[in-house]
């Protein structure tokens, strides 16, 4: 049983339209307001030599990356902490206030209580116009497949790749990068935190149509080898980079970093160099 598994339970009992993108979505005046929540533990998510600081980073990261897949822009975010130690706090609520302050957000309020092991909630809302709203749904045959940065970073550092410390310990959302796609038209996006395979099957759940990627055109972490590598860009989890779709003719967008690795095809298929892509990555799972 794993989190997609149980996420089938809860669509049944609050309807499926509600659990198909990063945020939920209500209007607000004359713009969109986009909602989102996150829960992270210090045994599953928060690894091993990763300061009070740096656990609140990631926990306010986290969120913004998925507000930016709406192709919103940050506005506020609710920190709840559960702490094991008190010492603990101050580093977590610098670290999500640093992170905050970067990429456009406030912290307004939250919670605080005792827990058996350190976990942060955080919840987010952005704002988005209406016509620069962006959902994984609207992907078309024969628009291009693409990401931002370079997938795999951070689980590389789990697989003992350490000088790809910060990109597992201090993810960069891509707010701006969001906010540029949003108007620039793409068809459909998310953020790919449990991997490109993983994210491209979520995709496909709820869009017509399938992908084809060619590895060859991969961005993949640097100084490993090239299967390593190649595998840590397609199941690595932890990264918040955006994978999108976008017809040919609207890309490069002007002052987004991202690369074609594929395109949208009409049989619903992941295929990697002609053959299915396995469906795995990063998964909170149960026996």
């Amino acid at each position: 049983m794993d989190d997609r598994d149980l996420l089938k339970v809860v669509m049944d009992i609050v309807g499926r339209e509600n659990c198909l993108d990063d945020c939920a979505v209500f209007p607000c005046g004359d713009r969109i307001m986009v909602i989102t929540t996150d829960m992270l533990h210090r045994t599953t998510d928060f690894v091993p030599g990763m300061s009070d600081w740096q656990a609140g980073w990631m926990s306010a990261a986290v969120t913004l990356s998925d507000i930016a897949s709406m192709g919103a822009a940050p506005e506020f975010i609710l920190i709840a902490v559960g702490l094991d130690d008190w010492k603990c706090l101050a580093g977590v609520m610098q670290g999500a206030r640093d992170c905050c302050r970067k990429f456009g957000a406030k912290i307004i309020g939250g919670d605080i209580d005792r827990h058996g092991e350190l976990t942060v909630v955080t919840t987010g809302l952005g704002a988005v116009e209406p016509e620069h709203l962006i959902r994984r749904t609207g992907a078309k045959v024969g628009d291009l497949v693409c990401i931002t940065g370079t997938p795999g970073q951070a689980q590389a550092w789990l697989d003992g790749y350490h000088q790809f410390e910060k990109a597992l310990f201090e993810p960069q959302p891509r707010v701006e990068e969001g906010r540029k796609l949003g108007k620039a038209g793409v068809s459909a996006m998310m953020d790919d935190s449990d991997g490109i395979a993983l994210s491209l099957y979520d995709l496909m759940s709820v869009n017509t149509c399938g992908f084809s990627l060619d590895s060859e055109k991969l961005p993949v972490p640097a100084g490993i080898p090239f299967d390593q590598a190649r595998n840590l860009a397609l199941y690595g989890g932890g990264d918040y980079e955006l994978i999108f779709t976008i017809a040919p003719e609207l890309f490069p967008v002007p002052g987004v970093s991202a690369t074609v690795i594929g395109s949208v095809t009409a049989r619903k298929e992941v295929l990697v160099d002609g053959t299915p892509l396995e469906k795995r990555g990063y998964q909170h799972r149960w026996e």
